[in-house]
């Protein structure tokens, strides 16, 4: 490799000039993710074309000890792609190549830069299903899903992204190209390598391509909506749908913060007094979809609900759905800053965690809203932030320590599909203990003896 003028003009000589960016405008923006609160800039930015050229990126950093944080579409929620020790931003986003679905094989091979909805979109054209379904499905891409094993509305009835990851080529930080797992759906061959992969958020290899199992879609879809006095109710109602042998495959809730400022948002008609909402809905066969619906209404009715509405066409429902997806942007028209985070419990505890957010939010005089999967105890602490409010952010980090403790202590977890990246990283012990860390980062050191993947980060 020609020598260079610096940073930018050494990488310049692997990718090409025109993929590399130094100047103060490009730094800044890959600064900061969609994770509010941590920015760090970066010494350069760098967008490769192919697998060779970040095999390229790798060797050269792992030889000059330069940190490099791996990035897709950046919109993960955990500060997983800020740059805390600056050095290289790698932007995987040019290699955005849909490779293959295959109908026979019931899969799909995908350059890592490709967004999830454009996956899911072609598998359906094939009549196929793409099963995880993040909230960020537009614009997250299938390597960010892999690197943090990306949730979503559907992971009660179909599980997340790491359930569906045949196979991954992914490149270690000394440059070698590997290719873990493949096509088929039983494979034991050695350590699981695959699975390691997924959710590593980055800190162990860069993720290229990915195999990724599809499903045949389901001949019908249903959505219904369910109003409840209280979150303790409708708590009672998701372990009891639960128990009745339904699994459903969404089942989301909205607390009463929430479902003000998505009916202000967006108008979408929703009851005004409820105390929370149950969002569900199911798919398969006609006759299965209808009667697992009313299956659920009958329950939810039977706990207490204040009223059920099932969805009468595809635009309703559709509205319905769009009540849960807009509940971020919804909250953040009422700050300046919007701080999301998300802690996991058991179904039956949900009540009580929602409980003792609320109580954490008036000790330090927070507006926190909650949402998120009720089907797997998934929540979504939303603190919104004044703009007069010099100490907010100082309140809120304090805020969120005794509300990640809460959950560990109702036999919950501090991140349920967010990841763990910066955000995460100081309660990591309290929920693994330091003899899991350690391993962690005996782990991290066997795939990145020099130390430049995604410092501050998991294995750090």
């Amino acid at each position: 490799m020609p020598a260079g003028t610096g940073l930018a003009g050494d990488l310049a000589s692997i990718v090409g000039k025109d993929h590399v960016r130094s100047d103060p405008g490009a730094l800044a923006a890959y600064a900061r993710d969609a994770t509010s609160l941590f920015h760090s800039r970066p010494q350069a930015v760098v967008l490769p074309g192919s697998t060779e050229e970040v095999a390229a990126v790798l060797r050269y950093a792992t030889a000059r000890g330069v940190p490099v944080v791996p990035r897709g579409a950046g919109s993960n929620l955990c500060a997983g792609t800020v740059p805390l020790t600056g050095g290289i931003v790698l932007v995987l986003t040019r290699l955005n190549q849909l490779l293959e679905v295959s109908s026979e094989e019931l899969l799909a091979r995908a350059q890592t830069g490709v967004s999830t909805a454009t996956l899911a979109d072609a598998a359906a054209e094939k009549g196929l299903l793409y099963a995880p379904d993040p909230g960020s499905r537009t614009v997250s891409t299938i390597g960010g899903n892999v690197a943090t094993c990306a949730g979503g509305l559907r992971g009660l009835k179909y599980g997340v992204t790491r359930n569906y990851v045949l196979g991954l080529e992914a490149v270690l930080p000394t440059g070698e190209v590997i290719r873990t797992g493949g096509r088929l759906w039983k494979d034991v061959a050695g350590y699981d390598l695959t699975r390691l992969l997924t959710g590593s958020e980055g800190t162990l290899a860069v993720i290229t391509e990915a195999t990724v199992a599809l499903l045949p879609a389901p001949a019908e879809t249903g959505t219904g909506v369910a109003y409840f006095d209280s979150l303790a109710a409708a708590s009672r109602a998701v372990a009891a749908v639960i128990a009745s042998g339904i699994v459903p495959a969404t089942l989301e809730f909205l607390d009463r913060k929430c479902i003000d400022a998505v009916e202000e948002f967006a108008g979408l008609g929703l009851r005004g007094d409820a105390g929370a909402l149950l969002l569900f809905g199911d798919d398969g066969s006609a006759a299965n979809v209808a009667g697992n619906l009313a299956g659920i209404g009958d329950v939810c009715h039977e706990n207490g609900a204040l009223e059920v509405t099932l969805a009468e066409s595809v635009a309703r429902a559709d509205a319905l759905l769009a009540a849960r997806r807009c509940s971020l942007p919804a909250l953040s028209r009422l700050g300046s800053l919007t701080i999301l985070e998300d802690a996991t419990v058991p179904r039956h505890r949900m009540a009580e965690m929602v409980d003792r957010i609320d109580a954490i939010a008036d000790r330090y005089d927070l507006r926190i809203a909650t949402f998120g999967h009720a089907g797997d105890g998934n929540l979504h602490p939303t603190c919104v932030l004044d703009p007069d409010d010099g100490e907010g952010a100082d309140r809120a980090h304090k805020a969120f320590a005794e509300i990640f403790a809460a959950a560990i202590r109702l036999d919950g977890t501090i991140t349920g599909e967010h990841g763990v990246g910066a955000a995460k990283l100081p309660y990591l012990a309290d929920r693994l203990g330091d003899d899991q860390v350690a391993l962690l980062r005996r782990i991290k050191k066997a795939f990145d003896p020099a130390g430049i993947l995604n410092p501050g980060k998991l294995g750090s």
